[in-house]
């Protein structure tokens, strides 16, 4: 056997055992990237408390393309509850856990579940909210105004506060005899952190951050598209609603605990000033502001420099088309900023763009 055979031979296996060692290191590389699904339960230690806040802890960190099976609790306490009829029995000790121990509240009224940091999420990003199923968690949910909330508070000086059964099978809320309501469950309030220098945020009203959009089209199987202000992200989601008429007059929906399977990507491609959504049928743009035209302005601004930019059109045509084809729509009249969002169909896209490209 010559030295110039053993030389080869020798140099051979040295190549299939770094081409094994390769091969095994993109395996294991593809195993670690591979996602993960996560469970995320609210205890008094992952929930923040009617805020959103750059400075906040995260309770879990996840990868882009992540998904969180998260649930959330309804905005009431057990003593409300109770009062108003829920047998004890069917207030969830989870509420009655974090009603005993948190101490670190406020200044907003809802129990968020979160935060969620989200790697790679950079300020200036995307962050890409897929929303893969929502459920019911209890078979009850309340509606309830007071003498200073809602949308006509001179009308209803007082506070009232009922109880609706939900049928999960059915999927019908049982208003009153003679009333039953179809449930389209979505939650009221998903965000990201506020920009640093924004401070610790009330829950309540919405802004580029998202938070309590209370937009009832964000359903199962419709993504949020929410600006990233930290890194991180740091998502929160909470206020469950089993439905809800545009507006959400008397300030609340039909208020419920929620389950829901959420898909987080870091989007690096895509900018945004203000949260945008996509249904299955529409293509959607938001706004928020104190005084409802300017917020209905913001949304439709969105909506033109949408049509501009993802379809092509021309400043002027993208007017037009939302003048002819676009729905403004009123999002919610009282959570401190009104909410109005722009629906637009899908379908009506059926060829090439002006540029000669296709949509």
């Amino acid at each position: 056997m010559t030295l110039h055979y053993l030389s080869n031979r020798l140099a051979l296996l040295t190549a299939t055992a770094c081409a094994l060692c390769l091969t095994t290191g993109a395996q294991a590389q593809s195993a670690t990237a591979k996602p993960t699904t996560h469970q995320l339960k609210p205890t008094p230690t992952t929930v923040a408390w009617g805020f959103y806040d750059a400075a906040a802890k995260p309770v879990l960190r996840i990868k882009s393309g992540d998904k969180v099976e998260v649930q959330t609790l309804i905005t009431s306490s057990p003593t409300r509850l109770e009062g108003a009829g829920v047998a004890p029995a069917q207030v969830e000790q989870s509420l009655r856990d974090i009603y005993q121990s948190v101490t670190n509240k406020g200044p907003g009224g809802h129990i968020l579940t979160g935060p969620i940091y989200v790697e790679g999420a950079e300020p200036g990003d995307v962050l890409e909210v897929r929303i893969r199923k929502i459920d019911l968690a209890i078979p009850y949910a309340y509606n309830a105004f007071g003498p200073t909330s809602g949308f006509l508070p001179e009308d209803f000086g007082y506070a009232k506060m009922r109880i609706i059964p939900l049928d999960k099978k059915r999927m019908m809320a049982r208003f009153a005899p003679g009333i039953e309501i179809p449930l389209r469950p979505f939650f009221g309030s998903m965000g990201v952190a506020p920009p640093p220098a924004d401070g610790r945020i009330n829950s309540a009203p919405p802004g580029i951050h998202a938070g309590n959009l209370d937009n009832k089209e964000l359903v199962a199987g419709t993504t949020l598209y929410i600006p990233v202000h930290v890194a991180g992200a740091l998502f929160e989601v909470g206020d469950g609603h089993a439905g809800q008429g545009n507006g959400e007059v008397d300030i609340t929906a039909l208020e419920t605990s929620l389950t829901g399977t959420l898909e987080f990507i870091v989007r690096k491609d895509l900018h945004l000033t203000w949260p945008r959504a996509e249904t299955p049928t529409d293509y959607i743009t938001m706004g928020t502001d104190e005084d409802l035209t300017k917020a209905t302005k913001i949304a439709l601004r969105e909506m033109l420099d949408f049509l501009m930019k993802e379809k092509g059109l021309s400043h002027d045509d993208a007017y037009m088309l939302a003048s002819v084809a676009a729905n403004m729509e009123i999002t919610q009249l009282v959570d401190g900023t009104k909410g109005v969002h722009s629906m637009i169909p899908k379908k009506i896209f059926t060829g090439k763009k002006l540029d000669g490209k296709k949509h």
